[in-house]
């Protein structure tokens, strides 16, 4: 594989890079926040005047058809300014429906590319599915779940697509730590789904493993950046704090991190575009291994702010629960590592 980004695709992580930096303000995030977590001004920019909903959608399906790269390029400047978007569950809900046949599918999928709709979506083997396609029991751990339009349910190896106004659905909204993706409590009491099948399902948790990957990677980098800048500029005993030993050693560590990750993500990307078999251990290692740098990296960018860091003016809290929420979405770090374990063991028997 090629990680080497062609000039079409860095042109477009640059288009992106320089839309969040210069939509997705701390200001516009932070009131985001007071409303449902989302920026919908930049949300609708984001769908309709650049088309990044539907990068990795073909053509003739109403998007930009390009591939997976492409999107993991975008994730990774919208995770790089933390931006409040239901970027997740329409990723992976507009996955999932490409993967579709149904004409369900077709009418729902337009409105998500134009962002006129917002999807949410969640994994939980709880669920109970009767033959008929009815859902009962309650997901936890819905982004966006209260203020979206639809809601895709993976359970079993399958897919299925329900309207959040459908019978039998009924929303809780929680407090959850990261207010920029705010979660949601989902119950389903006997409520009809739409079944997309299991290759949806497939698509759809791979969409959003490489989302979160991607956006933790943008996440680290850009902790990492504001922090060698504060270090720069902070001076202590007469000479910037970044010429201390230990500040220098603690972010040499995450720089090593960030680049492993940058690895990471463009494999798990190239691999889904190829079809190649390594995206069944790619992508699971892509979003351990990213979620923990993040983490890392957004523990040490407190820290090493000093007083400021624990503040709620500054920007660093943001970064460190996006990076626990992302932490936690789709599986945890162990849950990923011992998949990988369990596949290549299968393999070597």
């Amino acid at each position: 594989m090629d990680f080497a980004l062609s000039d079409e695709q860095r042109m477009i992580a640059d288009t992106a890079q320089a839309f969040f930096a210069e939509q997705a303000t701390s200001a516009r995030t932070r009131a985001a926040m007071a409303d449902a977590g989302i920026d919908r001004a930049l949300w609708t920019a984001f769908c309709q005047e650049l088309g990044f909903a539907g990068v990795f959608v073909p053509e003739e399906r109403g998007g930009v058809g390009l591939g997976m790269i492409e999107f993991a390029c975008v994730a990774e400047a919208a995770g790089s300014q933390v931006a409040a978007l239901p970027l997740l569950g329409g990723a992976m809900t507009i996955a999932a429906l490409v993967e579709s046949d149904t004409a369900y599918g077709d009418e729902r999928l337009a409105a998500l590319i134009s962002g006129e709709a917002i999807a949410a979506a969640a994994a939980d083997e709880t669920i109970t599915i009767s033959g008929d396609g009815r859902l009962s029991g309650d997901a936890i751990l819905v982004a966006h779940g209260a203020i979206a339009d639809s809601l895709l349910l993976l359970c079993r190896g399958e897919a299925w697509l329900v309207p959040a106004d459908a019978p039998g659905v009924r929303v809780t909204r929680r407090t959850t730590m990261d207010q920029t993706r705010p979660l949601a409590e989902v119950g389903f009491d006997n409520a009809q789904a739409v079944p997309l099948g299991a290759q949806a399902a497939r698509a759809a948790m791979a969409t959003g493993l490489l989302c979160l990957a991607a956006e933790a990677l943008g996440g680290a980098q850009a902790a990492r950046d504001r922090t060698v800048d504060f270090a720069l500029e902070r001076k202590q005993f007469g000479r910037p704090i970044g010429s201390f030993q230990a500040y220098k050693h603690r972010l040499a560590d995450r720089t090593v991190e960030i680049e492993q990750a940058r690895s990471a993500v463009y494999w798990a990307a190239c691999a889904i575009d190829s079809g190649s078999a390594e995206a069944e251990i790619a992508l699971p290692a892509a979003k351990s291994f990213c979620a923990d740098a993040f983490f890392r990296t957004a523990a040490d960018m407190i820290q090493l702010h000093g007083g400021i860091g624990f503040t709620w003016e500054h920007d660093a809290h943001l970064f460190f629960k996006r990076a626990r929420s992302i932490q936690t979405l789709l599986g945890t770090g162990d849950f990923h590592r011992e998949a990988i374990a369990t596949r290549i063991l299968d393999r070597a028997a």
